[in-house]
């Protein structure tokens, strides 16, 4: 997979952040204050990716009239550093006007970029979780285009109680699916690390934030995994020589 983006050592600020799950909500307002510290970080980076789930939900580009919205995105528009941002599993309809009032640029999942030498590539992460097959299904239902449009056309407060309703199916599911389910597949992550032939996996989805290593093939992989924000916020730092969790605490 041809890289998108490459980043090499003595070059720039010599270090990358990555984020996700943020789960930004008006009902969480500590979560924009972590937000504006991440930003900050941006002083000294040369990009920053967002990989899915930035919002709790996102019903389509009019909840940019909610004032949490525009605040968030006003917030990630001031970064210093160009900003990417992924489609997670709650804020899929993330559009053109989403992009034009964040400064952010949308990324297919997944993307490969070339960071510091290794093939590394992003993606949300919930596309490893093969397992899970209802979610599956669900996924490539509400996926489609036709069936977007059909949910775009419907009134905003209608949208928003179909996501609130969606959102509480989802947590009462999850209590009745063994974790392990809910988890990637090692059948799913070799599968991608093999066609793709990058040496690493960055993602996030799972909350289970960790550094695994495993070997596809001969070849030695890694999959990180990121942490979410239902805590305290955190973004991932990797620099030529490291990779450091940064906790947005007050």
């Amino acid at each position: 997979m041809t890289p998108l983006h490459h980043y090499r050592v003595g070059h720039g600020h010599g270090a990358v952040l990555f984020a996700s799950d943020l789960h930004l909500s008006a009902q969480h307002p500590q979560g924009l204050d972590e937000l504006r510290r991440l930003i900050d970080l941006t002083a000294a980076a040369d990009a920053l990716y967002l990989l899915g789930d930035l919002f709790e939900y996102w019903v389509g580009d009019d909840d940019l009239r909610e004032p949490f919205n525009q605040a968030a995105c006003e917030a990630v528009h001031s970064a210093a550093c160009p900003v990417y941002a992924m489609h997670g599993n709650r804020d899929f309809l993330m559009g053109p006007a989403f992009e034009r009032a964040s400064g952010c640029t949308l990324l297919n999942d997944p993307t490969a970029i070339d960071l510091y030498g290794t093939l590394t590539l992003l993606l949300h992460g919930d596309t490893l979780c093969t397992d899970d097959v209802a979610y599956q299904r669900f996924r490539r239902v509400v996926r489609t285009p036709l069936v977007q449009r059909v949910f775009l056309a419907l009134p905003h407060a209608l949208r928003q109680r179909f996501a609130g309703y969606t959102r509480q199916h989802s947590q009462r599911a999850q209590t009745r699916v063994p974790m392990a389910v809910l988890d990637v597949t090692a059948t799913a992550v070799e599968s991608l690390l093999r066609e793709s032939g990058a040496a690493r996996l960055l993602h996030g989805h799972t909350h289970r934030p960790a550094q695994h290593r495993l070997h596809v093939d001969g070849r030695t992989c890694e999959r990180w995994v990121l942490a979410d924000w239902y805590g305290v916020g955190s973004a991932l730092r990797v620099t030529p020589d490291s990779a450091e969790t940064v906790t947005l605490k007050p």
